[in-house]
C-alpha cells in the first residue's frame, strides 16, 4: 500500500479525478462533501434532504476509509443561511447523539450555485 490513499465512495463520486477523502497513516481528511442523491446525482431542493444525504455520505466515507463516526474529530459546514442551524443541528445530533462524545464543528457561510443550502468536510483520526 502506498503511503497516501485516495477513499472514493460510488454515492458520491467526482467528475474531476479527486478522491472523497485522503488517508495517510490514521489521518483521514475528507474534500467537500454535500446532499446529492446517489441514485440521481442530483441536489434536492430541501434543507432536510441535503442534511440527511450530506451526513450519509460522512458515514459511508468515513467507514470506506476503515473507520466510524466515532473516529470524526472535526466538522466545517458552510451554510446558505446560518439561521437554519436548527435543522443542520438535528441532523448533527442523530449523527453523533453522545454529547459527551462530538466532534468539534464550526460553521461558515457559504455562497453556492443551485439549490445547494449546505456543505462539509471533516478530519478524523483512524486507529492504524
Amino acid at each position: 500500500m502506498t503511503r497516501r490513499q485516495s477513499i472514493y465512495i460510488d454515492a458520491f463520486p467526482h467528475v474531476n479525478p479527486i478522491p472523497a477523502a485522503c488517508r495517510i497513516g490514521s489521518m483521514l481528511y475528507s474534500g467537500v462533501i454535500y446532499g446529492r442523491d446517489a441514485a440521481t446525482q442530483q441536489v434536492p431542493a430541501s434543507l432536510e434532504q441535503q442534511c440527511e444525504l450530506m451526513f450519509q455520505h460522512l458515514k459511508t466515507i468515513v467507514e470506506a476509509a476503515g473507520g466510524s463516526l466515532e473516529d470524526v474529530i472535526k466538522v466545517t459546514l458552510w451554510m446558505k443561511d446560518k439561521a437554519q442551524r436548527d435543522i443542520v443541528n438535528h441532523y448533527w445530533q442523530q449523527a453523533f447523539p453522545d454529547k459527551a462524545s462530538r466532534p468539534a464543528r464550526h460553521a461558515l457561510a457559504g455562497d453556492f450555485s443551485g439549490n445547494m443550502l449546505v456543505q462539509c468536510d471533516f478530519i478524523a483520526v483512524l486507529s492504524d
